[in-house]
C-alpha cells in the first residue's frame, strides 16, 4: 500500500469511529521523516485510546505494519508510526495546545472528499 492509500485508510478508520477534526496533511516535501500526517481528535481519553486501537486494528487487517506507538499511558496524545504515515490522535485540549495544523501550515491538506468513505 502506498503512503497516500495508507493515509486515506487511516483517516477512514478514525472517521468511522467518530473522530473529530480529522485532517490528512501531505508533508513529504517538508520533512524526511514521513509523507503524511493524519491528525484526529477524540472526545475523551477513553475515545482517544479507542480511536488509536481501531486504526491499528483496521490497518492490521489490511496488512499494514505499525512500526511503533507512543502515548497509550497518558491517552492525551497517541502517536502511531507507520513509517510513511504518522497518526496523531489527541484530546481536544492537547490538540489545541500542540496545534500541529498551524505548525505544519505549509503542508498541503488532502481534501476530505479524497478520503471520506462514500455513503
Amino acid at each position: 500500500m502506498d503512503s497516500k492509500a495508507l493515509a486515506i485508510a487511516l483517516a477512514r478508520a478514525l472517521d468511522a469511529k467518530k473522530a473529530q477534526d480529522v485532517r490528512v496533511l501531505h508533508v513529504e516535501d517538508l520533512t524526511t521523516v514521513t509523507d503524511y500526517f493524519v491528525i484526529a481528535t477524540g472526545t475523551s481519553t477513553t475515545h482517544v485510546a479507542a480511536l488509536a486501537d481501531e486504526a491499528e486494528f483496521q490497518l492490521g487487517r489490511q496488512g499494514a505494519a505499525l512500526l511503533r506507538s507512543e502515548g497509550h499511558d497518558g491517552k492525551r496524545w497517541i502517536l502511531l508510526d507507520y513509517g510513511s504515515v504518522i497518526v496523531h490522535v489527541f484530546t481536544k485540549e492537547a490538540h489545541d495546545f500542540y496545534d500541529l495544523e498551524h505548525l505544519w501550515a505549509d503542508a498541503a491538506p488532502l481534501p476530505e472528499s479524497e478520503w471520506q468513505a462514500q455513503a
